[in-house]
């Protein structure tokens, strides 16, 4: 009979908790998949975690709170594979307390970010991964925005950029290199970088500026902790047009800023998490996203194996209510083995990415 574990990962025990029976370990660790409860909440598991369980099942748990207050009750090592994408600076106003990207300052937020990857690095397993999508923005110092703004409606709000700022970073039409900056801070954390990997928009918002190129392209960092990590190439290798027949993928992609027709504002393409997960997560292992919004990762997680389980984390209820609704009619869907390609709501895996059986699928968009 298959089992899977109650808890995708085993969380930390409370501090204040009496040590557990046997009996109680053993009820809160594994439950039998057939006839498990469909949740992932257990009565002896940590008191932090069990309030903060917002839904769950054997094969994917939501968690609701500060991403770093609720990675600190989680199991060391017991990840294989993290691929998030935090909210950026200034873009976005959530109006949830806590949220990350409304400090006063770049450096703040870049501070903030580090020490919860700091938390995620105790998380993951010694041979998985880090990847982080980020973006970039430019300091302001206008002002408070009147009137609609047609790029970006969620922006009316006062950003930290819009107010006068501290020189010679805060100034106005400076581009603030957040992307550059984090990953050099994650460098100085223990990090090693393997990729800044560039997502190239190849249908962007229109950028309304006429004293500089368009912005059209956001990062992918890919982090480890060690030189020796779980990297499938075969998963996704692409065609080489030299003497090998394949090579590695391209650490430029180029995939369309697809409109969502999801609830939360800032969403990144299906297509982008794809070849993170193909390539450093195992086909048994567990992805978390601790910036989850409404759990694209999660998703992808779920619809590229049967086998791979999926964490979320994120500090909004709104975005938490959607990501559940989104799983659980995906999971209403997957079948009982793994899958070669991604179905149902992902759009297509990036260009030239093989599929499970090593043909090129076609290009999409």
């Amino acid at each position: 009979m298959t089992t899977a574990a109650v808890y995708p990962v085993a969380p930390r025990p409370h501090p204040d908790a009496a040590s557990p029976s046997p009996r109680a370990v053993r009820r809160a660790t594994p439950v039998e998949q057939d006839g498990g409860p469909a949740r992932v909440a257990a009565q002896d598991a940590p008191e932090r975690l069990r309030r903060a369980l917002y839904y769950g099942t054997p094969r994917v748990a939501l968690y609701q709170g500060d991403a770093a207050h609720l990675l600190a009750a989680m199991d060391t090592a017991s990840v294989d594979c993290i691929v998030t994408s935090p909210p950026y600076y200034g873009q976005r106003d959530y109006a949830v307390a806590g949220q990350l990207g409304l400090e006063a300052h770049p450096q703040e937020y870049i501070d903030k970010l580090v020490a919860v990857f700091r938390e995620a690095r105790r998380v993951l397993k010694p041979g998985g991964s880090l990847w982080v999508n980020i973006g970039d923005t430019y300091w302001s110092g206008k002002g408070r925005p009147h009137g609609k703004d047609a790029k970006q409606k969620a922006r009316r709000f006062t950003r930290p950029q819009d107010r006068a700022g501290k020189r010679p970073l805060c100034r106005p039409k400076q581009l603030l290199l957040i992307p550059h900056r984090f990953a050099i801070a994650m460098q100085e954390d223990q990090w090693i970088v393997r990729n800044d990997n560039v997502w190239r928009k190849t249908r962007s918002t229109p950028d309304p500026a006429k004293d500089r190129s368009a912005t059209a392209h956001e990062y992918m960092f890919h982090f480890v902790k060690r030189g020796k990590y779980h990297y499938d190439y075969d998963a996704v290798a692409v065609p080489s047009t030299g003497k090998t027949k394949r090579q590695a993928p391209p650490s430029v992609w180029d995939i369309p800023a697809v409109p969502s027709r999801k609830n939360q504002t800032a969403v990144f393409p299906d297509r982008l998490v794809i070849l993170p997960i193909r390539a450093t997560c195992p086909p048994d292992g567990v992805v978390l996203d601790p910036f989850c919004g409404s759990g694209t990762t999660l998703l992808v997680a779920l619809t590229e194996g049967a086998g791979r389980r999926a964490i979320g984390i994120d500090v909004s209820p709104a975005s938490l209510g959607e990501a559940r609704g989104i799983l659980q009619a995906a999971q209403d869907r997957l079948p009982a083995h793994p899958i070669r390609v991604v179905v149902g709501p992902i759009d297509g895996p990036i260009d030239g990415v093989p599929s499970r059986d090593g043909e090129r699928l076609n290009r999409q968009a």
